[in-house]
C-alpha cells in the first residue's frame, strides 16, 4: 500500500500530510508499518508517529511484565475502585504544591493530615504537622533530617561538637533508611539481627551503639523481611533509662510503611504511635495499606516543635504564599485525592476489615504451607501471642489456634479477633524445614521460585539480614487484592513446583515438567482441608508419606515413577512431548 493520503485526498494537506505520507505509516503498527522502522531505540525520535500508533506498540511491549495481581513480592496496591480512577483521572493535570491555584485540594490535603493525626493517637484538638510525600522513603528522608537539625541545635547550644553525628537502626532496614544517612551524612550504626530478636531490632544491643552523638533512631513497624513489627515502646523505655543515667535525648521516628495503616486497626491495644513518648514523627506509604496507587506517602510530627522551622521554605511566585517541607517539589494531587477517597469511602470500619482479611488469608497460607511438612514458617503472624520460631510445638499450637478462630470471629471489623496472635503485618516469610532439607540436600529454593514463575506467580527468595544471611526465605506478601482462593492455588503451585524441583534431581528438568494436562481438580478449601491434615506430631517416615498424600489431594502431580520403557527412555525429551 504505497498511495499517499494527500493523493486520495488532497484537501487534507491542510492538516499537515503531504504526499509523502503514505497509507502505510498512518493506518500500520506493524507488517509494513511502525515496528520496521522505529530505528535506534536509545536516540531520541526524529519523527513522530500517529497516537494510535504509539499506543499500540508501547501496549504490546509492556505484555511482558508480570502480572501485578500474580506479584507476591509487591506490598504495593494493584487495584482501585472505579470510582476512585476516576477521580485520578480527572485530577491528573492538577499539581499539589500550587494551593493558591488548587485551594480545593489543599484542604483535602490537610484533612488526611487530620486523619493521620487523630489515626495515630496525636493529641486532641492539636493541629496537625505534616505533609504528604511521594512515598515512605521521602517520609523516612523527612523524619530523620527533622531529627538530625533537633540534636544540632541541642549539641550547638551546649557549645559541642556537630560534626559526627550518627543514627542506629536494625540491619534489617529497607534501604530507605541507609539512604537517609548517607544522603545526610550521618553515620549508620546497623543493629545486628539474630534469631532470639527475630530478625528485627534488638533492643538492648541498640542501646550499646548510642551515644551522646546520635541523633535518633528508626523503628521499623513491619519488617520487609518477615513481616514482624519492631518493639516501639521497649525501645522508648530504653532510651528513657539512658537519659536518666547520661542526659541523652534521643528521638524515634517509626518507619510505618506498611505497619502505621495495619495496627491501628488489627491491633488496637498495641502502643507504637504518639502514645509512646519519644516517638517524634511516623511515615507510611499511601501506595501499601493506605490503598493508593504507587505515587504517595505521609509523614506527621508530634507537634511542630518537633519540625525544626528551618527546614520550611516560603514561596511566592505560584501566586501565593507558600510553606513547602519536601524533598520533592511538584507532586500530583490526583494520588493526594484518591487517598482521600479511601479514608472516607472505607473508615476505621472499613479498613479494619481489609486489614483482618489480609491477616486472615496469611495465617491460612502460614499454617498450611507448615502442615504440608517440607515448609517452616520465619514470620510469626499466625502464631499464638509470645510464641516465636517453628517447632513442632509452636506448629500445633498455630494449627489449633487458627482452627478455633477461623469459626469464633464474630464480625470482620472486629479487631479482637487479632488479640490471639502475635502482631505483624500479613506477610509469609518461609523456607524448606530442616527435614525437607535433611531429605533432600541438594533442593533449590531459587528453582522453585524460578518454577512458580511457570504459573504466573512472582515469589521472591532471598537471604535474612546480615549476620543471619545464610538463611534464604520465600515471601508472600497477602494484600487487599487476596482472596482465598488465592491461597489455595498458592499452596497447590508452591506443592507443584516443590515435587517438580525433586524430580528434576533424577530427571531433566524437561522431563519433570513433561507430564500430560491433568483432570480439573477443584482447589476450593484446598488450604483450609492442608491445614486439617497435619494435626499431630509425626516423625519423618509419616512427613513422607505425608507429603505423597498431599501430592494425591491436590490432583496436578503423581510422584516419579522409577520404571521407564527401553523404547521410551531412547527418545529425547522433545520426541516424547510431541
Amino acid at each position: 500500500m504505497t498511495e499517499s493520503i494527500g493523493d486520495l485526498l488532497p484537501g487534507m494537506r491542510r492538516m499537515g500530510l503531504n504526499r509523502r505520507t503514505t497509507l502505510a505509516q498512518l493506518d500500520l503498527t506493524y507488517g509494513a508499518g511502525y515496528s520496521e522502522s522505529t530505528g535506534d531505540v536509545h536516540a531520541f525520535p526524529v519523527t513522530g508517529m500517529p497516537a494510535r500508533n504509539a499506543y499500540q506498540l508501547i501496549h504490546d511491549s509492556l505484555k511482558f511484565d508480570g502480572d501485578p495481581a500474580l506479584n507476591c513480592a509487591t506490598f504495593l496496591t494493584t487495584w482501585m475502585e472505579p470510582e476512585a480512577e476516576k477521580l485520578i483521572v480527572e485530577n491528573l493535570g492538577k499539581n499539589r504544591v500550587d494551593i493558591d491555584e488548587y485551594e480545593a485540594t489543599e484542604r483535602v490535603h490537610r484533612r488526611c493530615l487530620a486523619h493521620l493525626h487523630d489515626l495515630w493517637n496525636g493529641k486532641a484538638g492539636q493541629e496537625a504537622t505534616g505533609t504528604v510525600v511521594v512515598g515512605s522513603s521521602e517520609g523516612i528522608m523527612l523524619g530523620g533530617l527533622a531529627m538530625k537539625w533537633r540534636w544540632r541545635q541541642r549539641m550547638q547550644a551546649q557549645g559541642k561538637d556537630t560534626s559526627r553525628p550518627n543514627i542506629v537502626f536494625g540491619a534489617n532496614a529497607q534501604v530507605a533508611l541507609e539512604k537517609t544517612a548517607r544522603y545526610f551524612d550521618m553515620e549508620a550504626r546497623l543493629v545486628p539481627v539474630s534469631d532470639g530478636s527475630r530478625y528485627v531490632l534488638d533492643v538492648e544491643r541498640a542501646v550499646e551503639m548510642i551515644d551522646e552523638n546520635t541523633v535518633g533512631m528508626f523503628v521499623i513497624l513491619g519488617s520487609t523481611y518477615t513481616g514482624h513489627f519492631e518493639d516501639v515502646a521497649g525501645m522508648s523505655a530504653a532510651l528513657d533509662r539512658l537519659h536518666r543515667e547520661h542526659g541523652w535525648d534521643v528521638p524515634i521516628h517509626v518507619d510505618g510503611a506498611c505497619g502505621a495503616m495495619i495496627a491501628p486497626f488489627a491491633f488496637p491495644d498495641l502502643a507504637w504511635d504518639f502514645r509512646v513518648p519519644r516517638v517524634a514523627s511516623i511515615s507510611t506509604s499511601g501506595h501499601k495499606f493506605g490503598l493508593t496507587y504507587p505515587g504517595i506517602g505521609w509523614v506527621v510530627w508530634r507537634s511542630a516543635e518537633c519540625q525544626p522551622s528551618e527546614l520550611t521554605f516560603e514561596l511566592s511566585y505560584l501566586g501565593g504564599v507558600e510553606k513547602t517541607f519536601t524533598l520533592n517539589f511538584s507532586h500530583p494531587a490526583c494520588f493526594l485525592i484518591a487517598q482521600y477517597y479511601q479514608f472516607i469511602r472505607f473508615g476505621r470500619s472499613g479498613f479494619t476489615r481489609m486489614v483482618n482479611a489480609c491477616l486472615y488469608h496469611a495465617r491460612l497460607l502460614s499454617v498450611a504451607l507448615e502442615a504440608t511438612g517440607a515448609f517452616e514458617c520465619v514470620s510469626d503472624i499466625h502464631r499464638p501471642r509470645g510464641q516465636f520460631g517453628f517447632t513442632e510445638a509452636t506448629r500445633l499450637a498455630s494449627s489449633k489456634l487458627f482452627a478455633e478462630s477461623a469459626v469464633s470471629q464474630k464480625s470482620g471489623a472486629d479487631p479482637s479477633i487479632n488479640e490471639a496472635y502475635n502482631y505483624g503485618q500479613p506477610e509469609v516469610a518461609f523456607r524448606f524445614s530442616d527435614w525437607f532439607i535433611q531429605m533432600h540436600p541438594t533442593a533449590s529454593q531459587d528453582v522453585v521460585s524460578t518454577l512458580l514463575r511457570v504459573r504466573g506467580w512472582i515469589i521472591p527468595n532471598y537471604p535474612l539480614p546480615p549476620d543471619r544471611g545464610s538463611i534464604r526465605i520465600l515471601r508472600v506478601v497477602i494484600r487487599e487484592t487476596s482472596s482465598e482462593d488465592t491461597v489455595n492455588r498458592l499452596v497447590r503451585d508452591i506443592m507443584w513446583a516443590t515435587q517438580t524441583m525433586l524430580e528434576s534431581e533424577v530427571k531433566s528438568l524437561g522431563e519433570a515438567l513433561l507430564r500430560p494436562l491433568p483432570p480439573a481438580v477443584s482447589t476450593s478449601d484446598l488450604a483450609r482441608d492442608v491445614a486439617a491434615t497435619h494435626t499431630e506430631t509425626m516423625d519423618d517416615t509419616r512427613r513422607s508419606s505425608h507429603w505423597q498424600v498431599l501430592l494425591d489431594k491436590i490432583g496436578e502431580i503423581k510422584p516419579a515413577t522409577d520404571v521407564v520403557r527401553d523404547k521410551e527412555a531412547q527418545k529425547t525429551v522433545y520426541q516424547r512431548s510431541c
